[in-house]
């Protein structure tokens, strides 16, 4: 279910996209879901945002209209994540549903696993999570069989 939320201290700038404005991390983000939700405070306003991490660089893009700084300025805000850091182990349920199914949880990269806990990991209720492992287990590839 729901991981606690962690708080993060951040600064960057603001760029302009045509998209619209886009408030770009002075450092990566590390250890941390990307493409998901969070909030930031900036100014003491609550500005949700989505979480873009690239290989060099963590975009947050506002998704509410909100008044900004301009381009290039320079901001500092506490970033809150409700999703957590990154799950680190495969959790027993998940495990075991894939075990019951002949489904191979080796086969995902480590990016995959990753993206999938953490998919796992947003659901808010039971119902949600059991749906969501018949999701992740159903696209496993099977278990090779020795004969």
């Amino acid at each position: 279910m729901l991981q606690h939320t962690v708080n993060l201290p951040v600064t960057g700038r603001v760029e302009s996209a045509p998209s619209g404005p886009l408030l770009v991390l002075t450092e990566r983000l590390e250890g941390h879901d990307t493409f998901l939700s969070g909030s930031l405070d900036l100014n003491g306003c609550q500005l949700p945002v989505r979480i873009l991490t690239f290989d060099d660089l963590t975009v947050l893009r506002p998704t509410a209209l909100a008044e900004l700084p301009e381009k290039d300025t320079r901001w500092t805000g506490i970033l809150s994540l409700p999703h957590g850091l990154r799950p680190g182990a495969v959790p027993a349920d998940l495990a075991e549903a894939a075990e019951r199914a002949g489904r191979s949880l080796a086969a995902l990269d480590l990016q995959q696993l990753r993206y999938a806990l953490a998919y796992l990991g947003e659901a808010s209720t039971e119902a949600i999570r059991q749906a969501r492992i018949q999701v992740i287990v159903s696209a496993l590839p099977e278990e090779a069989r020795t004969p």
